[in-house]
């Protein structure tokens, strides 16, 4: 029996995972520096607590889109050609990030610009996310799935480390710096996403009424208690213990490092995550995979609990390096197991799904972060939602057997559909 290509070997995998690393170096760039402009125009004529909600409001404008529209753009990245959704999404990006540049290098930034730019971008990742994750499966065999799981997540985490610092230290040079990077850098991803030659595709979803379609994307993940359990404890356990919306506030005046601090802060987390990454890509984990995910999700937690009491930088750093790292953990796992519980044809829809909890985890919990930071502060903020990813998770356990029960990746037979061969999209 032949062994299949390691997915570097693959020429439209490598173009694939370029064009997410330049991608997400753009994203992070941008958000971080978002974020600051934000929170720093907001101070000018607001308290603490009144800007805190400013940087809650940013979340939330960037998860209206998407929770609006999350139906609509899985059953797109099932129904069409997910290069293109790709190609135009980040052309969309690009624009945002230009306007960014251009309103900032005239000096004209304002709230209301911020405000505006963020649903755009929001509407732009919504319909990239079922599109980029449902790809990825068409590109390599699937016995290396889990490989090319691992390395598509180096190029995240790589992206989300180098981000935020590139972004930062541009911005510290030149405000309008980091958005004109930001503009560059989805334009190689760009260029890299047109690459992307003929792949293999399932079968089409076929001629039911689009509205059927999307009910039988979102009634498998219901049916599907292992990936339902998977998507929701992702969902629920980051919407309470992410910390990235209120990086601004610490760094501003907790640990009063300013925005070159802030960008090391908002890296930390990353460098965690590439760690493992890079661990699994050369060494896929095999075993235990669900227990392992629910420990995991508790040292996130316990990290996000110790970050929240930290009043010193060095400690600060630790605490987001382990979070990153057990949040990696997590998410490799996670990912695995729904990409590989789910046939093609449903990918897109079944993504849409799961991008739809990861935005709300992160995009709604920056929001949820922002407005419980205006009333119980930074600090109370940060320790109740650590404690409540930790109660989460020892729930889930009880609640999704599959999920403890899950020992290897290897999903039913039933997946395995003989007849529906694949095809080629040229």
């Amino acid at each position: 029996m032949d062994t299949p290509p390691h997915p570097f070997r693959i020429a439209n995998f490598r173009a694939y995972w370029a064009a997410r690393l330049m991608m997400t170096l753009a994203q992070n760039g941008m958000i971080i520096v978002i974020g600051w402009q934000t929170y720093t125009i907001a101070r000018t004529t607001m308290t603490p607590s009144a800007a805190a909600a400013q940087l809650g409001l940013i979340g939330l404008l960037q998860f209206i889109p998407l929770f609006v529209t999350t139906p609509i753009t899985g059953w797109v990245a099932d129904r069409f050609d997910r290069r293109w959704i790709a190609r135009i999404t980040v052309s969309l990006q690009i624009a945002c990030a230009l306007t960014l540049a251009l309103v900032t290098y005239e000096g004209s930034m304002t709230l209301p610009v911020l405000f505006g730019v963020a649903v755009a971008l929001g509407l732009g990742r919504a319909f990239s996310g079922p599109a980029f994750g449902a790809l990825a499966p068409n590109l390599v065999p699937r016995e290396v799935l889990p490989t090319a799981i691992a390395l598509s997540s180096i190029s995240w985490q790589a992206g989300a480390i180098a981000g935020p610092a590139i972004g930062g230290y541009a911005y510290a040079i030149a405000p309008y710096a980091a958005y004109a990077l930001a503009t560059a850098l989805f334009g190689l991803a760009l260029v890299c996403l047109l690459l992307i030659g003929p792949v293999p595709r399932s079968v089409p979803v076929g001629k039911a009424h689009p509205l059927r379609q999307i009910a039988d994307g979102l009634t498998y993940v219901f049916q599907n208690k292992l990936v339902l359990g998977a998507i929701t404890l992702d969902l629920f356990a980051v919407f309470l213990a992410g910390t990235s919306a209120l990086l601004p506030i610490y760094a501003h005046d907790i640990l009063k490092v300013g925005p070159r601090g802030l960008s090391e802060l908002a890296a930390a987390p990353a460098v965690g995550a590439a760690v493992i990454a890079v661990i699994f890509s050369i060494r896929p984990l095999k075993h235990n995979v669900g227990p392992r995910m629910l420990i995991s999700v508790l040292i996130y937690g316990a990290a996000t609990i110790a970050f929240g009491l930290s009043t010193s930088m060095p400690l600060s750093l630790v605490a987001l390096t382990v979070a990153g790292a057990a949040d990696m953990f997590s998410v490799y796992i996670r990912s695995s197991l729904i990409q590989l519980y789910t046939p093609d044809d449903k990918r897109g829809r079944v993504g849409a799904v799961s991008q739809l909890t990861i935005s709300a985890s992160n995009e709604l919990g920056e929001a949820e972060s922002g407005f419980l930071a205006a009333g119980l502060g930074p600090v109370g903020a940060v320790l109740v939602g650590g404690g409540g990813a930790i109660v989460v998770t020892l729930l889930w356990t009880w609640l999704f057997p599959s999920i403890r029960n899950a020992r290897t990746f290897d999903p039913p037979t039933t997946l395995i559909d003989p007849v529906n061969k694949p095809e080629t999209v040229s």
